[in-house]
């Protein structure tokens, strides 16, 4: 276990104030849910948690995580990096939520009738995941880049009137990347790490990591299916793949520390002036349909949340499928990060699926 053979005081501290929820990972490494993991929490804007467990794979003389150790967060990109940039865009006065994306990409409209619910589907719609385009369509079986991928998701149908169905959508958010980006006239990759990850100090976080880099990242998956070789330092996504690993839906890379800094500036605004109150409250509201555990870009605890039983309904996060997690607590004042590679060597457990509330609920119930 990474750390085990001489922790410093505050290790000791921790993991004796947190037995329940170390045993929760130690029992989920044991069981094969990832080989490793990083975690963190913030409370009351200090960080009261920062370790790590485990290995990058399951083999004897694998490296050890670190609090440090980079993940691949997959779709926690969501609210990183696009949810936070159209935050900045909107409180800037630069992006009306209620415009519709075929003004911002033609492509999306051009050939449809003028009565189809295409010209309906707006930037809030695409943010909510009530857009009615589906959820998951794998383009990758048949395109071979960035074109090929961003043409699949602008053709897609509209399978239902915008705003009265809820489905996570993957190409939704590949198509709000583009058109953020339209508006921008920069890649979104570029412009968060200017406003949003230089500010932060979140020196460990971004997309393409160089190839000196990425033996420092624990390996996804041994991709039997598309690329026929082990996945490690870059994005696991197909998709994000094809879009040379800048996309709306995923790609970004980070670690505990940065994405604890990340959720300090949604919890504490006016210390770090990135993103105004009024911006944060507007961007967490639940949005229609009724019954939806979508925000704005962010999640809401539902009744069976990955968040467990104890964060209020002020709460705002995101899953990734590669098993990693942020969520925050905005009556309690906490966060709690937790990054694994659930998904090696292959796709196959779901035991993440009951080990992140577990974590959380140990977590919660010591504070």
């Amino acid at each position: 276990m990474a750390g085990d053979s001489h922790p410093d005081p505050d290790l000791i501290e921790q993991r004796s104030r947190f037995p329940e929820a170390y045993s929760v990972l130690r029992e989920a490494i044991a069981a094969g849910a990832f080989p490793g993991c990083a975690f963190g929490l913030l409370a009351d804007g200090k960080v009261v948690l920062l370790d790590a467990l485990g290995q990058f794979t399951y083999e004897a003389t694998s490296p050890a995580v670190t609090p440090a150790t980079m993940y691949d967060i997959a779709s926690v990109t969501k609210v990183v990096l696009t949810t936070s940039a159209a935050m900045l865009l909107h409180q800037r006065g630069l992006l009306d939520l209620e415009t519709p994306v075929g003004e911002l990409l033609p492509g999306f409209v051009i050939g449809r009738d003028s009565s189809r619910l295409a010209r309906k589907v707006t930037i809030r719609h695409l943010l909510a995941h009530n857009s009615g385009l589906p959820g998951y369509v794998p383009f990758f079986h048949t395109a071979t880049n960035p074109y090929s991928v961003l043409r699949g998701c602008l053709e897609l149908p509209i399978e239902a009137e915008p705003g009265t169905r809820a489905e996570y959508s993957d190409p939704g958010f590949i198509l709000l990347g583009k058109a953020l980006e339209s508006l921008l006239g920069e890649t979104l990759p570029t412009f968060v790490h200017r406003e949003i990850v230089v500010p932060l100090g979140m020196t460990r976080t971004g997309v393409c990591p160089p190839p000196s880099v990425r033996p420092l990242i624990p390996p996804t998956e041994e991709d039997e299916l598309f690329r026929q070789r082990r996945i490690q330092g870059e994005v696991q996504d197909e998709h994000a793949y094809l879009l040379k690993g800048v996309a709306g839906h995923a790609g970004l890379f980070s670690n505990v520390p940065d994405l604890l800094r990340f959720a300090h500036a949604i919890l504490d605004p006016g210390r770090f002036r990135l993103f105004d109150p009024a911006t944060i409250e507007l961007f967490a509201q639940r949005q229609d349909p009724a019954g939806s555990s979508r925000a704005l870009g962010w999640d809401t605890p539902s009744e069976e949340s990955s968040s467990g039983r104890f964060f209020s309904a002020q709460s705002v996060g995101h899953l990734g499928y590669s098993g990693c997690s942020l969520w925050i607590d905005r009556e309690a004042n906490l966060a709690i990060i937790l990054l694994t590679n659930r998904t090696w060597p292959n796709r196959e457990s779901q035991l993440i699926r009951t080990v992140r509330p577990a974590f959380h609920d140990a977590l919660r119930e010591v504070l």
